[in-house]
């Protein structure tokens, strides 16, 4: 059985040149998603097109991008299909794993998506480095500043971590921790 997906990102648009395109291509169930965001693969129209799929079938798209925007899910999408049994054809970039030309096609794609993920990679840790050789705070904002660090460890003198914390909006664990960053004691703690 041969089941057809087509979508489009807003309400606005239409399906009409997909639709006559996966009927062309024989397809005998077609499943919609309007409205809805290729960057997102939990879409209502999507699901019922993965859950009708049997070992056999074969999913048909009027282009990748209908499917999804990003590469790297398309490849774990189409490699759970192939693991199924399912096969896959995008009409417009002729991509058909049905075919070994078309198999070794997608598999060129699912490469070179594996080489992109490597050198994002690369660039994160060299720009990182590079932020840190700066002096620059690398990773997740602090929950404290220094100066916070300061006022809470004046206010510990007077009252409890918790009551501290609560008013810096951190869990006293954070409050002791931060302290101890900045090299500060906490004079009461209780």
């Amino acid at each position: 059985m041969r089941i057809g997906y087509a979508r489009v990102s807003t309400d606005d648009q239409n399906l009409d040149l997909q639709l006559a395109a996966l009927k062309k291509a024989e397809c005998d169930n077609i499943f919609t998603d309007q409205g809805v965001s290729g960057a997102k693969f939990a879409r209502p129209g999507l699901e019922q097109t993965m859950a009708a799929l049997s070992k056999g079938d074969t999913l048909v798209v009027w282009r990748l991008d209908r499917l999804g925007r990003s590469l790297t899910k398309l490849v774990e999408l189409v490699d759970q299909l192939g693991e199924n049994g399912v096969q896959f054809v995008s009409l417009t970039e002729c991509i058909d794993t049905t075919s070994s030309g078309g198999t070794l096609l997608f598999h060129i794609m699912a490469a070179l998506a594996q080489f992109e993920r490597s050198l994002i990679g690369e660039r994160t840790r060299a720009g990182m480095l590079a932020a840190k050789a700066r002096g620059q705070h690398v990773g997740r904002r602090r929950a404290m500043t220094q100066s916070e660090c300061v006022e809470a460890q004046r206010l510990l003198e007077l009252h409890s971590s918790h009551t501290v914390a609560e008013q810096f909006d951190v869990h006293p664990r954070t409050l002791l921790r931060s302290l101890r960053r900045y090299g500060l004691e906490a004079q009461q703690l209780a």
